[in-house]
């Protein structure tokens, strides 16, 4: 539905460093970049940018992920790089089988992954 999207920082080096750590365990790799804005792939598509603006309001990105363990190595990972802890992995009641991490990146932003365990739905 989503082609990408593009998430305003504060700090163009301090994010970029955030992101490429925090999004390899998910199979994203920093593939392209533009002035002071970089562009994240996942293998199909560039569909996540970060770019330097003068203003940030933090929001709320969730990246999906393919099992568990990509969850729980995107949290590792965020928190080495500089995130803060919003909720450590583990299943949440949103939804049966909502398996989640959430950091705060180093502009405040929520960032998710998410595994959907189709196993524990009724």
């Amino acid at each position: 539905m989503i082609a990408h999207t593009s998430l305003p920082v504060s700090d163009y080096k301090r994010a970029k460093t955030f992101y490429n750590a925090a999004l390899t365990p998910l199979g994203y790799s920093n593939n392209m970049e533009y002035g002071e804005a970089a562009g994240f792939n996942d293998g199909k598509n560039t569909d996540f940018w970060i770019s330097k603006e003068k203003s940030v309001v933090p929001t709320h990105v969730a990246f999906e992920a393919n099992n568990r363990k990509q969850v729980e190595a995107f949290y590792k990972a965020a928190l080495a790089a500089g995130g803060k802890d919003n909720g450590g992995p583990g299943y949440r009641d949103y939804s049966p089988g909502y398996y989640a991490a959430f950091v705060f990146d180093p502009d405040g932003n929520n960032i998710e992954a998410v595994w959907y365990d189709y196993s524990k739905e009724k």
